[in-house]
């Protein structure tokens, strides 16, 4: 194996996909693709905690006797938070406090953000990909 292989197995995938990117034979537009997956790989770096799910806002009537939320017009408890997700086939919800809402709605954006970016880098793969087995074939 090469001097890379003693540094980790990561370091081999990288250095083997390399190979294969950084060919003398690449056209303008596979640089490009390359370039635009090195970013992608970069920002997927970058997007800090997860949380898959939606937050929703509820009220609830909790009905004892001459509560405000059974008044004309009802005047509901809440609002609470709640997080509803379904994880590896399994539905959950989970009430988050106020306090907590800041920190839930960045995780929230940033797993939408990555999965954003996985679709990018799964087009722009297929497509290079496509281009590599075309090139191959000349």
């Amino acid at each position: 194996m090469s001097a890379t292989a003693a540094v980790s197995d990561s370091s081999i995938v990288l250095s083997d996909t390399a190979a294969v990117y950084f060919s003398p034979m690449n056209t303008k537009r596979e640089s490009e693709i390359e370039r635009q997956i090195e970013k992608l790989k970069r920002d997927l770096a970058g997007l800090g905690q997860l949380r898959p799910g939606s937050l929703s806002k509820q009220y609830t009537v909790c009905g004892s006797p001459g509560c405000r939320c059974i008044a004309t017009p009802p005047q509901k408890h809440g609002p609470y938070y709640q997080l509803s997700f379904t994880r590896k086939g399994k539905s959950s919800t989970k009430f988050v406090r106020k306090e907590d809402l800041p920190a839930i709605r960045k995780q929230l954006k940033n797993y939408e953000r990555m999965k954003l970016l996985v679709d990018q880098w799964i087009d722009l793969a297929t497509e290079l990909s496509n281009l590599q087995i075309k090139q191959n074939r000349n």
